[in-house]
């Protein structure tokens, strides 16, 4: 019951509606490096999304790597991640969805996932993917995940629709592990049992008609805002074409190694051209 009570003051302490002194106080914690590069060219996304490197409990994808997309409910905004017209209890969230893309009959649609929650018993957070029309109506949910406070499979998530897809492996369980500098200050952090990540997982699911589709993914809250979950992305491919090229965000002093080289470059030309004969 201590246990308990002291989980429910901890909540209660991160909650933006606990009063303006924690508002205060949170204003000022770290943020962590949640938006490390934009989404995708041709992406979009509602709320909180974008790309990042390996880090934490996100190691590099299979393919499609080293980098990744990621959806976050850290900065996501009411309503953003929730499927469908919602199943209750959803608050915040985020949505990505990724840019048209043409399909022949029988294509195989393919992607990697890896889901990372910090929340846990009782508040069971989830993600999805669906596989939208060019008109944007549902065609397919090709995968649901979700906080499991018991042992169990994670995905598909429990009271959420199932999987039309196929994935691999087929039995998902939660493994230890919370550290992801996408969760913000959430990363390596645990609310009760059920907390971890997924691993990265196999998303294959056969296009049934030719047409145009888009890719969409997502991640909610359940229940509070608090404890944060989010899911990375990698490796889409429609008939082994990728959807969007691989993602790779580059280390800050490789950045500043690449901006010392233009302006040493820059400056060898200036040189070149005062020395060069009239």
């Amino acid at each position: 019951m201590l246990m308990e009570a002291g989980y429910g003051f901890a909540r209660r302490l991160k909650h933006p509606a606990s009063g303006a002194l924690v508002a205060a106080v949170l204003a000022f914690a770290p943020l962590g490096d949640a938006l490390a590069g934009p989404v995708p060219v041709g992406w979009t996304a509602i709320g909180a999304a974008g790309t990042e490197s390996p880090n934490g409990v996100v190691v590099a994808p299979p393919v499609g790597g080293p980098g990744y997309s990621y959806v976050t409910t850290n900065g996501g905004t009411n309503g953003g991640g929730t499927l469908r017209n919602g199943f209750g209890s959803e608050t915040n969230g985020s949505t990505l969805t990724t840019n048209a893309f043409v399909a022949a009959a029988n294509d195989t649609l393919r992607f990697f996932f890896n889901y990372v929650t910090s929340d846990g018993s009782g508040f069971a957070d989830y993600s999805w993917a669906r596989l939208l029309n060019g008109a944007m109506d549902e065609v397919a949910i090709l995968f649901t995940a979700r906080t499991q406070p018991a042992p169990g499979n994670i995905v598909p998530g429990f009271g959420l629709p199932a999987a039309q897809a196929t994935l691999t492996p087929g039995s998902i369980g939660i493994q230890a592990g919370t550290t992801w500098n996408v969760l913000g200050g959430d990363s390596g952090t645990c609310f009760a049992s059920g907390c971890g990540h997924s691993g990265w997982i196999q998303s294959d699911y056969t296009i049934a008609d030719a047409g145009t589709y888009r890719l969409q993914f997502g991640v909610t809250n359940w229940s509070d805002t608090i404890y944060d979950s989010g899911m990375a992305i990698a490796g889409t491919t429609i008939a082994g074409v990728p959807i969007d090229p691989p993602t790779s965000v580059p280390e800050p002093a490789s950045m500043a190694l690449f901006g010392f080289g233009l302006a040493a470059l820059g400056l060898a030309r200036r040189r070149q051209r005062g020395t060069a004969p009239a």
